[in-house]
């Protein structure tokens, strides 16, 4: 089958469960809270002062890296995303499962979480500098949106930097806040998030898109058209989405960002989960990709849309084992993961690079050289293309740093916004 959940910019959810174990996660009573106990081991790294944390790098690298793997399946269709074979082939079970466990809604939510601790370190440097914080990350913000209207209307409509832009802004306003605040009002927001969008989910009709449907045959049409008529479909995606992210998502990604700033005052981003925190994790992301799992799989579509609950639990937990694992095995270290650190600290232009490259294969050189592929291939071959792109970046990257202390899109991105500061 495919699935709403495969795409970075495609989340829906429901309120019921999810809120209560994604709290048992990430929240827990202010004498007990099990990541709280982090908070004993302050950070002493002082990114504030331009030390790189290299555990963060990793990370960002790796949920780059990761998302390209669920984005791969939009590549063409940005909307409805990969066609499923009918009968469902044995090998896209498999990986279906797969993602359910280790791919689906991890690498995004551990990608807002390190964008809310960015979000921290840069307004912490800015006044170390002594800058104007607030009005510069707004700048930065305000950019990172114009930069995803460009991204969704003209490359790629699948965007997730617009998504973050607004979402960031929520986030900001808690930036001085203390930590049971951030919790508190992070946990109310994600709440919020499943509610609405479990909400809107009821509304939507269910559609017969497989591999050969009438649909699938539409899509095809529709984005292998030229690039004006292509440009306009995305013009209209990227317009529904900037009426969902105020209802939605934006709820739900400023409440990982708020988690992020919290994670990061706790130290977790150095050293890790304490064990009892991390146990909790690996219970709560087998638990919920198994019931995932099973309700992905059934003919129901209300069970379907209750699988895309469960997989927002587990890809919180999931996302937060993740961070332990990498802080434990990177340890800080710049010759750790070199190759992911290089692709973290050029995250920008290296998503970029992938919607590039995605949007070439599958939607021109695919569209005019061998257009019976989009009827043949299968989500093994999506995976071999994302691994191919992965090496690539990975390759790239280190020697792009060897010439150039940023990325074109970062060294960009810094000149807009300081550009009126310098003059």
């Amino acid at each position: 089958m495919n699935s709403k959940k495969d795409s970075a910019a495609h989340i829906g959810t429901s309120p019921n469960s999810a809120s209560t174990a994604a709290n048992t996660v990430i929240s827990r009573s202010n004498s007990s809270s099990a990541i709280a106990s982090s908070n004993k081991r302050p950070n002493t790294i002082n990114e504030s002062h331009g030390n790189r944390n290299s555990n963060m790098d990793a990370l960002r690298g790796i949920a780059i890296l990761g998302i390209l793997f669920m984005n791969i399946f939009f590549m063409n269709d940005s909307f409805y995303g990969y066609a499923a074979h009918l009968p469902q082939i044995a090998s896209d079970r498999i990986l279906e499962v797969f993602n359910n466990f280790f791919l689906e809604g991890r690498f995004l939510s551990l990608l807002s979480i390190l964008f809310g601790a960015g979000l921290l370190i840069q307004y912490q440097r800015f006044e170390a500098n002594n800058l104007p914080a607030y009005p510069f990350i707004k700048k930065r913000l305000k950019w990172l949106i114009v930069f995803g209207l460009i991204h969704g209307i003209f490359i790629w409509g699948g965007d997730i930097l617009l998504t973050y832009g607004i979402s960031a802004f929520l986030a900001l306003n808690y930036v001085n806040a203390d930590i049971e605040t951030i919790k508190k009002r992070a946990n109310q927001f994600i709440f919020a998030a499943l509610v609405l969008v479990a909400l809107f989910s009821l509304a939507i009709e269910e559609e017969h898109y497989f591999r050969g449907s009438e649909l699938h045959q539409q899509q095809l049409l529709d984005w292998s058209a030229a690039y004006i008529n292509v440009v306009l479909l995305q013009l209209m995606q990227v317009g529904f989405m900037l009426m969902l992210i105020p209802l939605t998502i934006m709820w739900y990604a400023g409440g990982l960002m708020m988690w992020g700033m919290v994670l990061y005052k706790q130290g977790v981003f150095e050293h890790g989960l304490d064990r009892k925190t991390l146990l909790q994790c690996i219970i709560v992301a087998i638990l919920f990709s198994t019931i995932d799992s099973i309700l992905s799989f059934s003919s129901n579509p209300v069970l379907v849309e209750l699988s895309t609950s469960m997989m927002m639990v587990s890809a919180i937990a999931m996302a937060l084992v993740y961070v332990h694992l990498i802080v434990k095995i990177c340890q800080n270290s710049q010759l750790v993961l070199a190759p992911f650190q290089a692709v973290g600290k050029l995250a920008f232009s290296c998503y970029i690079f992938q919607s590039l490259i995605g949007v070439s294969i599958f939607r021109y050189a695919i569209s005019h050289y061998a257009s019976d592929l989009y009827m043949s291939l299968n989500r093994v071959d999506y995976f071999l293309i994302a691994i191919i792109i992965t090496l690539l970046q990975l390759v790239l990257a280190p020697v792009y740093l060897r010439f150039f202390n940023q990325g074109p899109l970062e060294a960009l991105w810094r000149k807009l916004v300081m550009a009126k500061s310098n003059t």
